[in-house]
């Protein structure tokens, strides 16, 4: 999404960006998914979460709701999950 993030240690440092690129992201839990789906919401550009699932787990009808507060979301479905990870989708 273009953030420059580096590790030291336990530690990220992350240097600020003027703006977030759209890209596929990937869900691993419930709190990284809401924090890509907040990003991708703030990108330029498309983003694709994978794993949406985990995320819908803790925040019930989140779909819904940020439509209704005017974000440009959808769930949408892949005939071959594979698809999305390789690039393809």
């Amino acid at each position: 999404m273009g953030a420059v993030i580096h590790v030291e240690g336990k530690a990220a440092i992350i240097q600020g960006v003027p703006y977030l690129k759209g890209a596929p992201v990937r869900a691993d839990d419930l709190r990284a998914g809401a924090a890509m789906l907040v990003a991708g919401l703030s990108a330029r550009g498309k983003t694709e979460i994978e794993n949406i699932h985990l995320i819908e787990r803790g925040y019930e009808h989140v779909i819904e709701k940020m439509t209704a507060i005017g974000a440009d979301i959808r769930r949408v479905s892949y005939a071959d999950p594979a698809s999305f990870v390789n690039g393809v989708g």
